[in-house]
């Protein structure tokens, strides 16, 4: 499928019949009560609601045809699962769905893997969070999902991340309609000329050393051992190994 064609897994949704709202409202009544070709009819002619949704996946790299099929599971989701008599749109209710199905087809074929005990732990949380916003009007705390899981707070916030999308290099992070910001053109080098060439010195200086000096300073520095340690391992007084070091590190640095 091409953005700026009509026609997606053999389907023409140019030539689909748009429905009124009191129209969808009949249909859903009829389907939920057993009419297959009522249900089929929505299905159909909602197919733009789900292309609608796939065109805002359209950066991600998936193929657009496997996207759109699991956009529709998710509109015969919201079919099945919709109340004609809360007195709200079709679309509002369906919407949310769609993008649901997709997000966590995406997160299911990620190349990261995660386990599926951890997955359910992520979906039952995401859940209840939504539980929780519309019980409550406002976004939960980690410390209440947990709560209402019965579940510490540290295996729900693993969980969730686990399941967060990797962000790739080739990402859009801005554009004006003629170029585009990718999430590689924000990161930079911070490795500069003089660092290597510090990096260098530094390598020369320490090849100046004596076999001693050099073994003092992994010990003292890269191992982390206090002067008394490395006295007892080097097999001479503190007092020396303090005096061997302070004459080696400023060697190194006269020689930098």
């Amino acid at each position: 499928m091409y953005m700026n064609k009509v026609e997606i897994c053999g389907v023409n949704t140019a030539k689909l019949r748009t429905l009124k709202e009191k129209d969808k409202i009949d249909l859903l009544k009829k389907a939920q009560a057993g009419d297959k070709a009522a249900r089929d009819e929505l299905i159909s002619c909602n197919l733009r609601l789900v292309l609608s949704v796939v065109q805002k996946f359209t950066n991600r790299g998936e193929n657009l045809d496997d996207l759109f099929q699991v956009g529709c599971v998710g509109l015969i989701k919201a079919i099945d699962n919709f109340n004609p008599d809360l007195g709200v749109r079709f679309s509002t209710y369906g919407v949310p769905m769609i993008i649901g199905e997709i997000r966590r087809y995406l997160r299911d074929n990620n190349m990261v893997r995660v386990s599926r005990s951890m997955r359910d732990t992520a979906y039952r949380a995401m859940q209840v969070k939504e539980a929780l916003t519309n019980r409550n009007l406002r976004d939960p705390t980690i410390g209440e999902i947990a709560e209402a899981m019965d579940c510490p707070k540290e295996d729900v916030v693993l969980a969730l991340e686990a399941i967060v999308e990797p962000s790739s290099l080739y990402d859009p992070v801005y554009s004006d309609g003629r170029d585009t910001i990718f999430v590689m053109d924000q990161l930079k080098d911070t490795v500069t000329d003089t660092d290597w060439l510090e990096e260098i010195a530094i390598k020369q200086a320490l090849s100046n050393l004596s076999e001693r000096e050099k073994r003092i300073l992994t010990l003292r520095f890269l191992m982390g051992k206090t002067q008394i340690e490395v006295s007892r391992e080097v097999g001479i007084s503190q007092a020396q190994v303090s005096r061997i070091e302070k004459g080696a590190l400023e060697r190194i640095k006269r020689q930098i």
